[in-house]
């Protein structure tokens, strides 16, 4: 026998069923919508759910040139309908965070906390895929560590924006805001962004190498 018929044959890589792309994107448009719907603070509503109205159009116009892995278009919509919930009631009223506040005796409605971890859980995805697509870090030590660094520099960057939403609108960003008299939100807030971001790393990133390899065979580079 050969080398050549005793070499085993490459198995394909084949593209995991996912939920279509066109279907997740209805669900953030329907979310959105009925969380404009009489929400509590018109003001709140847009900017907690301005990424969402500025990030799904970008989404869809360049999905053809750049398709995103199931786990990550996924995990965009879970994040949208979050902030959509957050800016329907502000984040310090939210029905299900009452729920949890006076089930476990906590001083304080968790759903900001919750949105926060979100904030670090989701984009270390989205960092980790751009990263991993348009630069030389794929499979570098350094993706992981940067990643992380990426998403908490993120959140930092949000807290500016809420202090200087602070600043513009006095108690008016009340709801915005959401701190409900923790002088140490702030800090809470990238803390927990950090934990989201460490978490997401070190749980999906091999899920995430198989789904970009899948995509890579199944549209070239891209």
């Amino acid at each position: 026998m050969t080398a050549a018929h005793s070499a085993p044959r490459p198995v394909p890589q084949r593209v995991p069923r996912r939920v279509p792309p066109a279907l997740l994107a209805g669900a953030v448009v329907a979310g959105t919508a009925v969380s404009a719907w009489g929400a509590r603070d018109r003001t709140t509503w847009f900017l907690e759910t301005v990424w969402v109205l500025v990030g799904l159009p970008l989404v869809v116009l360049t999905w053809r040139r750049f398709p995103l892995t199931g786990l990550l278009a996924g995990l965009l919509t879970a994040h949208a309908l979050v902030l959509a919930v957050g800016g329907h009631y502000t984040y310090a009223e939210v029905p299900a965070g009452d729920w949890v506040r006076d089930t476990f005796g906590l001083d304080r409605n968790p759903y900001d906390r919750f949105g926060h971890l979100m904030q670090g859980f989701v984009p270390a995805v989205l960092v980790r895929e751009l990263l991993s697509r348009t630069s030389p870090l794929r499979g570098s030590r350094w993706l992981a560590p940067l990643t992380v660094c990426a998403c908490l520099a993120f959140s930092a960057c949000f807290e500016l924006l809420e202090w200087l939403a602070a600043e513009i609108g006095g108690h008016g960003a009340d709801a915005f805001l959401a701190t409900q008299g923790d002088v140490w939100d702030t800090q809470w807030d990238m803390f927990c962004a950090l934990i989201g971001a460490t978490v997401s790393v070190l749980l999906l990133s091999r899920l995430h190498d198989r789904q970009l390899r899948a995509l890579e065979a199944a549209h070239g580079a891209v």
